[in-house]
């Protein structure tokens, strides 16, 4: 009768390890074929859209291939001349109009501000891909040295945008680096979320930010909030010790993923960066 038992017991232990390793595989299968309808959520523009911004603008179309374009929504200054350009690379969501926002607290120090969509992302077009996503940032930072000098190009990452933002300062000169809520690599940052995959195999976009901040010889500056749901504090916090000496980690305690601009201490550190001549 144990013999039974035993071999009853074995069955099921046997039928439900069968299950879990099929479940796992399919879930595997899953998130790697359909990554990036996990990892981005953007919302596409007709051609013809009309962005109802109250700060002036202007769109600039630049055609990266036959069947991608590029679109850039330049911000004006308050005040002219401008004193100089932040080239601003979004989150993963929906596409500039939800940014804008933001953009007054820039450009009321007498900044314009480039916003770019990235491929599938309002009116940007073409394959959305780790390489395209740096060439999009390098084609924004050629346009803004046709007007500015490096010394007054700022490059400002936000979320998603934040490892395309220490890419493109690691390559190319600008006066500084701002990153709100970054993370230590793309591939660090789901291993957070599935930690029972092998998601450096997986996940086809790396950004390592990590890769990236120990080349960027401009001064960095970076924001966090302990209650970020979406980035954990402790993985930006790892960028920590690739910082320069003068360079800034500002935690901002009790601040979450999406609301780090409402709180003075993120408000009065910016507008420090940002006044100054």
């Amino acid at each position: 009768m144990q013999n039974w038992f035993s071999a009853q017991a074995a069955k099921k232990i046997f039928r439900w390890t069968k299950v879990l390793i099929i479940l796992y595989c399919i879930v595997g299968f899953a998130i790697y074929y359909f990554q990036d309808y996990f990892l981005f959520h953007p919302v596409p523009l007709a051609r013809n859209h009309r962005y109802d911004f109250t700060i002036p603008h202007r769109e600039v179309n630049i055609p990266y291939d036959a069947a991608s374009n590029l679109n850039i929504v330049q911000f004006a200054a308050a005040g002219s001349p401008a004193r100089g350009v932040i080239l601003y690379f979004h989150g993963n969501k929906k596409n500039i109009s939800w940014y804008a926002s933001r953009v007054p607290a820039l450009t009321k120090w007498g900044y314009e501000v480039w916003m770019i969509d990235y491929p599938g992302f309002g009116k940007s077009t073409g394959r959305l891909t780790e390489p395209r996503l740096y060439e999009y940032a390098n084609q924004l930072y050629k346009l803004a040295r046709t007007r500015f000098e490096k010394e007054k190009i700022l490059v400002y990452g936000r979320s998603m945008g934040t490892g395309i933002a220490a890419y493109l300062a690691s390559r190319r000169d600008c006066r500084r680096l701002i990153l709100e809520t970054p993370y230590y690599s793309m591939h660090a940052l789901m291993s957070h979320y599935l930690p029972i995959y092998p998601v450096s195999r997986m996940i086809h976009y790396r950004l390592p930010t990590f890769e990236y901040l120990p080349k960027v010889l401009a001064p960095v500056t970076i924001f966090h909030g302990t209650s970020d749901g979406v980035i954990p504090y402790s993985n930006a916090k790892q960028l920590q010790p690739l910082l320069k000496h003068a360079d800034q980690f500002i935690t901002v305690e009790g601040g979450s993923h999406n609301d780090l601009d409402k709180f003075p201490q993120m408000q009065q550190a910016l507008d420090s960066l940002l006044s100054q001549p």
